[in-house]
C-alpha cells in the first residue's frame, strides 16, 4: 500500500505508474484517478466514498467501474483491505503498521499505532504451507459518539 499520514500524492501517483507496468497492468486514465483519490482521502474509505470523489472528475464513470478496479489494486498488492469481517470493502490508507479500533454501532474505524501496543506473539506453530504476510488487532467497542448517544438513552 502506498500511503503514510504525510503523503506526498504526487510520489505516491508515480510509484504507482511504475507499480501497475511492473505488474503488467494497463494505466489507465480511470485508475489513476480512482487510485489517486484513495491516496488523498483519509481514514478508511468505502468504494462508495470513493467513487463520490471520483465522479466529480469522471461524470460518466459507475460504480461497478470503480469497484472493478479496487479489486485489481487489492488483487495485484497495490491497495489493501482494513478488515475481512465486516461485510462491507473498506480500504486502507496508511501504509504504517497498525491496528484498528472499530464501533459497534456506527462502524467507523479508528487507527491505533503498532508502538501502542504490547508486541503480539503467535504462541503456535502455524499450519504446514501457512505463510504469515500480516497480522492485525481489533478492537470493538463504542466510539466515543455513540458512547455519549448511549448513556443518553
Amino acid at each position: 500500500m502506498y500511503s503514510a499520514p504525510q503523503r506526498d500524492v504526487e510520489a505516491l501517483v508515480e510509484q504507482f505508474r511504475h507499480d501497475c507496468r511492473d505488474a503488467g497492468m494497463s494505466l489507465t486514465h480511470q485508475r489513476e484517478v480512482i487510485f489517486r483519490a484513495l491516496v488523498e482521502m483519509d481514514g478508511h474509505p468505502s468504494p462508495e466514498a470513493i467513487y463520490g470523489r471520483v465522479k466529480t472528475q469522471i461524470p460518466a464513470i459507475s460504480l461497478a467501474t470503480v469497484y472493478k478496479n479496487l479489486k485489481t489494486f487489492l488483487d495485484t498488492g497495490l491497495a489493501r483491505e482494513v478488515s475481512l469481517h465486516h461485510g462491507a470493502l473498506r480500504l486502507e490508507t496508511n501504509s504504517i503498521p497498525h491496528h484498528h479500533f472499530v464501533c459497534v454501532r456506527c462502524k467507523e474505524i479508528f487507527d491505533i499505532e503498532d508502538d501502542h501496543l504490547s508486541p503480539v506473539e503467535l504462541r503456535q506453530q502455524l499450519p504446514e504451507g501457512f505463510r504469515l504476510q500480516r497480522y492485525s488487532v481489533e478492537f470493538q467497542g463504542l466510539c466515543g459518539r455513540c458512547a455519549a448517544s448511549s448513556s443518553k438513552s
